[in-house]
């Protein structure tokens, strides 16, 4: 009975270790498989890092003002007797304006003229029969100083007929006149706006960190919504001698060519300010993958399969970035001239991932980009 139990227990024992090495055989069979199965290539579009020259730039938002802008008004109340100027047009410095009621003034000039004359004619009898010894040094000077005290009149009557007629005080635009004819002006009322166009101003704040980077004489070039497709040029003409306490930002003041007169003052602009050329490495800016512990790149390289076929893999790659222009970004360091980025696909990729690259269809990477208006 004990030997029956013994070879019952053998062949028990026989068939479990010949099972469970038919499953060991299997698993091998099925891990030599996966080991030789190969997920297909992702497919990716790529861009050549490229050297180019270019120009870096410091970017602002800023406001235009004139060079001499001014509300004309009135010193003196009077009624409006003539206006000698259009809503919107230019004038010339000296150009008439607005004119008040001066007829009483001008008739006071007559008087103060012929009360001058009469004492001119006074004092040249004077003059004579002083000479003579006719009369007494004394009466003399009291001649001398009454035609001047008449000249003087004169002139105050003249200089009030001048304070009512209002002239333009240099050349510019005026805007929309705020009077009209036979309208009675208070001291100080407004009249009109002038500006002066051409050159026109520019403020703007930049950083305390980059105030090495810029000087008095600096190029300029700004933009402005509602005048597409146009730059204008100029250059930095004024830096403030103190930084703002609570932004630590500094206002730099630009002068502006505008031989047009589209700029008008009041106009948000876009600035930049040119600083020098130089080299840079070029990427498309979706090649960059940003991440809290650092932005990085795909590059692509070539490998060789198994089967002794060639193709292709990505290495990821940190990068250090500098400033972009458009669709493009600069790369500092991390990628080299020539080196083939992934531009797009990038999301789906992992170091060692093999890739099929197919440029048919490439993502923008303008330096310049002007997206179609929706």
């Amino acid at each position: 009975m004990m030997k029956r139990m013994l070879i019952m227990l053998a062949i028990a024992l026989l068939f479990i270790a010949a099972i469970g090495t038919w499953k060991v055989i299997q698993i091998r069979a099925a891990m030599a498989q996966y080991a030789r199965f190969a997920p297909p290539p992702e497919a990716v579009t790529t861009k050549v890092a490229a050297r180019e020259r270019w120009q870096p730039v410091l970017s602002a938002v800023g406001s235009l003002r004139a060079v001499n802008g001014v509300t004309v008004s009135t010193d003196l109340a009077g009624i409006i007797s003539q206006i000698s100027f259009q809503s919107g047009t230019t004038v010339k410095k000296g150009d008439l304006l607005v004119k008040l009621d001066s007829r009483q003034e001008e008739a006071q000039l007559r008087s103060a003229e012929a009360h001058r004359d009469l004492t001119k004619l006074s004092l040249e009898r004077q003059r004579s029969l002083v000479a003579d010894g006719a009369v007494s040094r004394s009466d003399y000077d009291t001649a001398e100083s009454e035609f001047r005290q008449a000249t003087a009149a004169v002139d105050d009557a003249r200089a009030l007929i001048d304070r009512k007629t209002i002239t333009a005080p240099f050349d510019g635009a005026v805007g929309i006149r705020q009077v009209d004819l036979g309208q009675y002006l208070n001291v100080g009322a407004p009249i009109v706006a002038l500006q002066s166009l051409d050159p026109i101003y520019v403020e703007f704040a930049l950083p305390q960190q980059d105030l090495e980077q810029i000087a008095v004489g600096k190029a300029l070039r700004i933009t402005a919504a509602g005048i597409s497709g146009e730059k204008f040029d100029g250059e930095i003409t004024a830096i403030d001698s103190r930084l703002d306490d609570s932004t630590r930002n500094m206002t730099v003041q630009g002068t502006i060519k505008n031989p047009e007169n589209r700029l008008r003052p009041g106009m948000f602009v876009n600035v930049d300010v040119l600083l020098p050329e130089k080299d840079a490495i070029f990427i498309p800016a979706s090649s960059i993958s940003y991440a809290p512990y650092g932005d990085s790149v795909f590059v692509v390289k070539s490998k060789q399969g198994s089967g002794g076929s060639a193709g292709q893999e990505v290495r990821q790659q940190f990068v250090k970035l500098g400033p972009a222009r458009g669709d493009q970004v600069t790369v500092i360091s991390g990628v080299k001239e020539g080196d083939e980025v992934v531009s797009s696909g990038a999301f789906k990729l992992r170091g060692g991932t093999a890739v099929q690259v197919n440029n048919k269809v490439q993502p923008g990477n303008e330096a310049n980009p002007n997206p179609p208006n929706m």
